[in-house]
């Protein structure tokens, strides 16, 4: 076989391009639903309208159509808040943070089979399947700790705050939306709001400093 025949044999035709993504497509539906240890194979090729056996054709696991929607998800997700990021430009680290809270958001709604599979289900599956996909989370973990990082150099976050514990409190305030949101009276141009006047203001109500107290002609503090 010559090497340009040998790179065409290698390249999926189109059809095998579509049907591996309906797969994964099912398959993150099954999982956000019914969560990992509930869904099989067979389950999945049930619902992509195949045979089991057929399933091994794309497949040679559930656990590699675990990896790559696990993968997916979180490719999604960060590729999304990187071009808002990169679309907004040069703003205000604030701006940023609201910005990059807004577009995790909605990602994980638009996708919201892939992302809530992954949000439901990563702690199920087998050690060698996170271990694969980890790589992509952690990137993206890093990127939210450094877009933290430049607002607390920038002076719109405290610089004694732990940046991996604020993080982790945003990842969940956000990734749980996907539980309780309906659509309503916030929307998540909204929510994203919230998040960012709480993560940066607090949620303490702004006080008045206290009114002097009145001072005695001698020149001492009256009691109160």
């Amino acid at each position: 076989m010559s090497a340009r025949a040998a790179s065409r044999a290698a390249v999926p035709p189109p059809e095998a391009k579509a049907s591996r993504r309906q797969i994964l497509d099912c398959a993150a539906r099954l999982f956000r639903e019914q969560g990992y240890a509930a869904v099989s194979l067979r389950d999945i090729a049930a619902a992509s309208g195949m045979k089991a056996g057929s399933l091994y054709h794309h497949f040679v696991s559930k656990e590699e159509i675990v990896a790559e929607m696990l993968n997916i998800g979180v490719q999604t997700v960060f590729g999304e808040v990187r071009r808002a990021i990169e679309a907004a430009g040069d703003v205000p680290a604030a701006h940023l943070i609201e910005t990059a809270v807004r577009a995790h958001l909605r990602s994980i709604f638009e996708f919201g089979d892939y992302t809530g599979a992954s949000i439901r289900i990563f702690g199920h599956v087998p050690a060698r399947v996170r271990d694969a996909t980890i790589g992509e989370r952690d990137a993206y973990e890093r990127y939210w700790v450094a877009l933290l990082a430049r607002g607390a150099r920038l002076g719109d976050l405290r610089g004694d705050i732990d940046l991996t514990l604020l993080r982790l409190f945003l990842f969940g305030a956000m990734n749980w939306a996907l539980e309780w949101y309906k659509p309503g009276r916030l929307d998540l141009d909204g929510i994203a709001r919230q998040l960012g006047e709480i993560i940066l203001h607090g949620a303490a109500p702004v006080r008045a400093p206290p009114a002097n107290r009145r001072v005695r002609r001698t020149g001492q503090t009256a009691k109160p």
